[in-house]
């Protein structure tokens, strides 16, 4: 399945993508639009914030980007990252990566990885999607986890059974994404989630973070809805 990008973005966005896209052919890496931005994209829904993975040193690719584009630069090295803002554009860039978790709610240990791994450590199959931005399958879909089935059926499905314990916080994400987009968590999910909640790995998690998960409940529209599913989890 092709995506046509250009009709999708405004012309500031495509820009940004074509420029990367000629960056990453010129580097001869893979380089993708993943995660949120392609879900919404699919959902025909407007989300400009750009996350890129490149199958390479997304620093060196980021920093050549800004150059390029005469952007801002910052760089998270011990997470193989980096972010580039242009005009009122943020570009995250992150290197294809692996990630392992030493116990529930620590920060993960990340290693380079192919783009279907890189994908398969995120949250839920509508969030493991990736667009190519490679002249050659330019605007093409990767799915390999059957998100853009899961998108078409309104469902939230984790990826992996041990999800929730590698990062607790998940379990607000799951519901918050029920109450945007009127989706419903897949059976096999919920029960993780119960799982998870009872079993107290949110109180593994840094104090922080769950402030910072209450924060973003508060701001979708329908932030009761988002509390009262949670508070049948606990």
């Amino acid at each position: 399945m092709k995506i046509n990008l250009k009709k999708k973005f405004p012309k500031k966005v495509f820009d940004i993508v074509k420029a990367a896209g000629a960056l990453a052919d010129k580097e001869n890496i893979p380089a993708y639009i993943v995660g949120g931005p392609v879900r919404d994209l699919l959902l025909d829904l407007s989300n400009y914030d750009l996350d890129f993975v490149v199958e390479g040193d997304a620093i060196a690719f980021a920093r050549k980007l800004s150059r390029s584009l005469k952007g801002g630069l910052k760089t998270y090295r011990a997470f193989k990252t980096a972010t580039v803002t242009y005009g009122d554009f943020r570009i995250d860039i992150v290197t294809a990566r692996t990630e392992t978790y030493k116990r529930p709610g620590s920060y993960p240990d990340v290693k380079p990885g192919t783009i279907k791994q890189d994908l398969f450590r995120r949250d839920f199959t509508v969030n493991a999607m990736a667009v190519s931005i490679n002249k050659r399958k330019f605007g093409e879909l990767v799915d390999f986890y059957n998100g853009l089935q899961d998108l078409r059926k309104g469902v939230v499905r984790v990826m992996h059974d041990k999800s929730f314990m590698d990062d607790p916080t998940r379990i607000f994400r799951a519901v918050r994404f029920c109450a945007r987009f009127n989706f419903r968590i897949e059976r096999h999910t919920k029960a993780l989630m119960k799982k998870a909640a009872l079993a107290g790995f949110l109180g593994e998690v840094n104090r922080g973070r769950i402030r910072k998960e209450v924060e973003l409940f508060l701001k979708e529209k329908a932030p009761l809805k988002c509390l009262k599913s949670f508070s049948k989890l606990i």
